[in-house]
């Protein structure tokens, strides 16, 4: 009441006296102004409202501090050799919730998963009021995706026998879990089961359905398991349409494949980066130039990180098709997206050097060397390979001789040019005899060159000779623990000599 007659008796209407210039006389006007002040005659000061809340934080600080301490010692003891969940939680009383699952997230992913049902089962019985839906659907999704569906199902019917309603997610769980493991059978008793119960199944249901179809090869049955989606008058989603397109992209089922994608073309349905990528490796698999092409461009405009196997299996169509301006274009494409590796390094090399171009390669050695990019053995040999087919002698006894300077050491496909290299009236006896002498001749042999090298110029005389040699010696004396590059090139010249003789 005092706080309301305080309110009234400063909420006041006050006569303001305004100045009339022609009268010299002041006017009296009627203008309300109000005075509004606090309801409150008390309150409390600002440094002392200030003070209130940084102890408040700062108890929270000390609290947070603490707990974390908590969850810290309660891993450190499950990561001990020989821990057992089990007798540390009889040890401690209880856990809160935060701590139990930070215990199975743990146990998950220190590949103990087989301990967590257990776990479960004894913490939720010191207090009955985790006995609920919530826990058991989370629990029993975890134990489906680890692939412990015996463990899964096993909750499943103690929560039906507790009086609690499993939901869509548990069903969707065990549907997965049980096709995940082979389980087809159980699989589709269950999602036929959700119609008796009155449950709907969602595009999720029938997207693990679908994975796991895929995951064993069985797309007929994938083919299958969409229709009936379809006739359940459950609408596929992006999801669905993506996994489809992985599933049968790495099948290598093309056409199947392709009517998928034109599905979602029409429906302008967004394709992830992981679909783009196994599109693109299917058509690389089958050196389908134009279409490959076509799914680069849009990868471009995705996310897409394209991994080095892939970027080999392209650049390898490429060779194939002597399309080896395109290996340049491949090189810079990836170094957008991953920088400049090697194998951008690599790419850009040989698609000059493939077209004889010594102005390319110069001008990609330059760039290597502003980058100070270190020199490896698959460099050195693809400008090897370049001057032995454009037959420049003296460029390629140049590099052969400064090697030392790259601190590169030869594999057998340098030693192989360096022998071919007589072919076209080089002599490297001198350049043999240093390598001799240093010993490189007598370590084991090695191929350190990238195989696109290799496709790209093909295979020297050398090399096939090596192979020949090689395939005609007796089984017992292929087993030598050990082959030096002497050892090879005494093979292949009494290979030859017999060859000769013969």
């Amino acid at each position: 009441m005092d706080n309301i007659c305080a309110l009234q008796s400063n909420c006041r209407t006050l006569k303001t006296w305004k100045c009339n210039s022609n009268s010299n006389k002041f006017l009296l006007s009627n203008i309300p102004i109000i005075k509004t002040f606090s309801c409150f005659r008390r309150s409390a000061p600002l440094h002392a409202i200030s003070q209130d809340n940084s102890i408040k934080h700062n108890t929270l600080l000390v609290e947070s501090y603490h707990e974390h301490q908590r969850l810290k010692a309660l891993l450190a003891r499950l990561n001990k050799k020989g821990s057992c969940p089990l007798q540390m939680l009889q040890d401690d009383a209880d856990w809160s919730k935060d701590h139990f699952w930070a215990v199975i997230r743990f146990l998950r992913h220190s590949s103990r998963s087989d301990e967590i049902l257990q776990v479960f089962d004894m913490w939720k019985d010191i207090e009955k009021s985790r006995i609920n839906e919530f826990n058991y659907e989370k629990v029993i999704e975890i134990l489906g995706e680890e692939g412990l569906i015996e463990d899964a199902y096993s909750a499943f019917i103690e929560m039906k026998t507790l009086c609690l309603s499993p939901s869509l997610q548990v069903y969707n769980s065990l549907i997965h879990g049980y096709a995940r493991n082979g389980k087809f059978d159980d699989a589709v008793f269950y999602l036929n089961h959700l119609k008796e119960i009155n449950l709907s199944p969602v595009s999720d249901t029938y997207n693990g359905l679908i994975q796991a179809y895929g995951k064993y090869k069985m797309y007929d049955e994938m083919g299958m398991c969409l229709k009936k989606m379809e006739m359940e008058g459950c609408s596929p989603d992006h999801v669905t349409y993506n996994l489809l397109i992985q599933e049968l992209a790495e099948a290598g089922l093309l056409t199947r494949m392709e009517k998928v994608y034109q599905t979602t073309r029409m429906n302008r349905m967004d394709l992830k980066s992981t679909t783009l990528t196994a599109m693109l490796e299917a058509y690389a698999n089958f050196g389908i130039v134009e279409k490959m092409e076509l799914i680069l461009k849009r990868t471009r405009n995705s996310k897409a990180l394209l991994k080095e196997d892939l970027i080999k299996k392209i650049a390898l169509v490429y060779i194939e098709n002597f399309m080896f301006s395109r290996l340049e274009k491949l090189g810079h494409y990836l170094s957008k997206r991953s920088g400049q590796n090697d194998m951008v390094w690599c790419l850009l090399l040989l698609s000059n050097a493939c077209m004889l171009s010594q102005k390319g390669m110069d001008s990609v050695v330059r760039e290597m060397k502003v980058a100070k990019v270190s020199w490896n053995v698959t460099f050195i040999n693809i400008i090897l390979l370049a001057y032995l087919k454009m037959k420049d002698s003296m460029r390629l006894g140049i590099l052969l001789s400064t090697l030392t300077n790259h601190i590169v050491k030869p594999d057998i496909v340098t030693v192989g040019v360096l022998f071919d290299a007589n072919n076209i009236g080089f002599h490297g006896n001198g350049i043999l005899e240093t390598w001799r002498r240093t010993g490189i001749l007598y370590r084991c042999v090695e191929t350190e060159t990238d195989p696109l090298v290799l496709a790209a110029f093909g295979k020297g005389q050398f090399l096939k000779k090596c192979e020949e040699a090689y395939s005609s010696l007796e089984p017992v004396a292929r087993q030598k623990e050990k082959w030096t590059y002497c050892n090879l090139i005494d093979l292949v010249a009494t290979y030859d000599g017999s060859v000769v003789n013969g």
